[in-house]
C-alpha cells in the first residue's frame, strides 16, 4: 500500500529489502515524500522475480527520461537475491557505497545498487542490513565510538569505533525464544500473549550474573507450572527475561559498559532497553526506520560525492 501522494520522476529510491519484506520510499534530497512496501521479500524470489516486484512498486515513480537510483540494502544481496553483494571485512565503514553492487536490472527506467554486509573471520559472524542502520546512526553522529545493540530474530551486538564497525556478536536469542516457546516442552507452559514486568526483570539479573545458570533455568520454568499454579504470562515474561539475561552477560559484565545505543521498533526494542536500564546502564534508542532510511540517504551522499569527483 502506497502511503502518500501517487507521485513521478523520483528524485531517487530507497529500499530496505529483507527476507520477508520489501519497503520503498520515493526521495527528494533526504526527504521520503511516499512509502510502499510488500510481503514480497528475498525469501518467497527466485533471482528473476525481483524487478517485478520491484516494478510493483516504484514504476508510477520513475521517469520516462533518464535512469533512477535505487539504493538498496539488506536481504537482496544475500547469495540467495537478486545479485550477491559480497560482504566488506571489519573494519569497515558501514554503508559504504564503494563496494556496492549493480543489479541486473533490464527496465532502462532502473540504475540499481545493492549495498554489502559486513563480515568478520574471528569469530566467525556476518551481518546484512544492519550496517546501513550504523550508517544512519552515525549521519547524526559523526566519529561515534561505543556499543550499538540492534534486537531482533538474531540480535546483533556492535563496536563502533571512530565511525568503523570493528567487531560484532551475533545471538540467536529471538529464534530460540520462538523454538522453545512454539516447539519445546515449554510449550505447555508458555501461553502466546501475556506478560509480567517482575517475572522479566528477575529473570534477566538471573543470568545477566550467571549465564551458565540457563539450561537449568529453562527447565525450571515447565516445573514450575507443573508443581503450581503459575500464571502463563509470567512464564513468558522469565523465558524472555532468561534468554535477554544470558545474552548480556555475554556481552555485558554489570557495572563495565555506562551507554549502549539500541536501534530497534516495537516491543523487542523496548524488552532490550527495560532490562539495560534496569541494570543501571544508559539507554540511547533510535527507531530502526530511521537509521535504515538516514544510513540509505547517507550511501546515496557519498555516491553522489564520488560522481562528481
Amino acid at each position: 500500500m502506497v502511503k502518500g501522494p501517487v507521485v513521478t520522476a523520483s528524485d531517487w529510491i530507497a529500499a530496505d529489502w529483507g527476507t520477508t519484506r520489501l519497503r520503498v520510499w520515493r526521495m527528494q534530497g533526504r526527504k521520503a515524500i511516499a512509502e510502499a512496501q510488500s510481503d514480497k521479500g528475498m525469501g518467497k524470489l527466485a533471482r528473476d522475480e525481483f524487478e517485478p516486484a520491484l516494478l510493483d512498486l516504484v514504476e508510477s515513480w520513475l521517469s520516462g527520461q533518464g535512469r533512477t537510483l535505487v539504493m538498496a540494502c539488506g536481504m537482496v544481496g544475500a547469495r540467495q537475491g537478486w545479485v550477491e553483494a559480497p560482504y566488506v571485512p571489519v573494519p569497515a565503514a558501514p554503508g559504504d557505497p564503494a563496494s556496492a553492487i549493480p543489479a541486473p536490472a533490464r527496465d532502462a527506467r532502473l540504475d540499481v545498487r545493492i549495498l554489502p554486509g559486513v563480515s568478520q573471520r574471528i569469530p566467525p559472524d556476518v551481518m546484512r542490513g544492519e550496517e546501513t542502520q550504523i550508517a544512519g546512526l552515525l549521519l547524526d553522529h559523526p566519529g561515534f565510538s561505543g556499543l550499538v545493540c540492534l534486537p531482533g530474530t538474531h540480535s546483533k551486538w556492535v563496536q563502533v569505533q571512530d565511525g568503523l564497525i570493528v567487531r560484532f556478536q551475533t545471538f540467536m536469542t529471538g529464534e530460540q525464544f520462538a523454538v522453545l516457546s512454539e516447539a519445546s516442552v515449554l510449550r505447555h507452559s508458555v501461553r502466546h500473549s501475556g506478560w509480567d514486568d517482575a517475572s522479566f526483570q528477575a529473570a534477566v539479573e538471573e543470568t545477566w550474573s550467571d549465564p551458565g545458570a540457563l539450561p537449568g533455568a529453562l527447565f525450571g520454568i515447565r516445573a514450575q507450572g507443573l508443581l503450581e499454579e503459575s500464571d502463563a504470562g509470567a512464564a513468558r515474561a522469565r523465558l524472555s527475561g532468561l534468554l535477554v539475561g544470558a545474552e548480556l552477560g555475554r556481552m555485558l559484565k554489570p557495572g563495565s559498559v555506562d551507554n549502549v545505543t539500541v536501534v530497534g521498533s516495537g516491543s523487542i526494542a523496548g524488552i532490550y532497553g527495560d532490562a539495560l536500564r534496569h541494570a543501571g546502564v544508559t539507554v540511547r534508542e533510535v527507531p530502526v526506520e530511521t537509521a535504515t532510511l538516514k544510513g540509505l540517504c547517507a550511501a546515496k551522499s557519498i555516491l553522489e560525492g564520488a560522481r562528481h569527483e
